[in-house]
């Protein structure tokens, strides 16, 4: 399954490009490119929190936990990254196992926080490819129930599909968009 995968994926967008045209391949890259851009926004400022909270400098911590960033990014989960980051914090950063035992397996579990920017992102990409406009108290929703998705998600690649049709269709958006963010996640 997994080596046919990437096949099935070329397909179905092929299809999609068949049947939609070549617009709908630029707005799914402009999705991807609007996510990436958010997840470096959320990033910098993870950076400027350390900055003010710890009253240290942010550099010197990304440095220090390039392993195991580089290891969630390539394997798009938080949790196959663990037992890495536990590691890392200890020896590298001198936190102790007690609160690493603590605080990462927690955080892990209910700080998600790029799958509920993805969420809302692919929300409100569905919102404008059908024609949707949203009003604040649809903003308001997308917030909440991304928040909890997020927290309810697992932590495997592509787990928020899951909960991708809860999210849409809490603010009365077609869940079968779901078929076309599929090939890009």
């Amino acid at each position: 399954i997994v080596r046919l995968s990437p096949l099935g994926v070329f397909g179905f967008i092929s299809w999609l490009v068949g049947t939609q045209g070549f617009d709908l391949l630029r707005s799914l890259g402009m999705l991807v490119v609007s996510v990436v851009l958010a997840c470096l926004v959320q990033y910098a400022i993870f950076g400027l929190l350390i900055l003010v909270f710890a009253r240290v400098s942010p550099l010197p911590f990304y440095r220090k936990m390039v392993e195991p960033q580089t290891l969630a990014f390539s394997t798009s989960s938080s949790k196959a990254t663990l037992t890495t980051a536990m590691r890392v914090l200890h020896e590298r950063l001198g936190v102790s196992k007690g609160s690493t035992n603590f605080v990462l397996p927690l955080g892990a579990s209910i700080n998600m926080d790029g799958t509920a920017i993805y969420l809302g992102i692919c929300a409100m990409f569905t919102a404008q490819a059908t024609g949707m406009v949203l009003e604040w108290p649809h903003y308001l929703t997308l917030i909440l129930t991304c928040t909890v998705a997020s927290i309810g998600a697992a932590g495997i690649p592509s787990g928020s599909l899951i909960f991708m049709g809860m999210v849409l269709s809490s603010v009365g958006l077609p869940i079968e968009t779901i078929g076309i963010i599929i090939g890009i996640d």
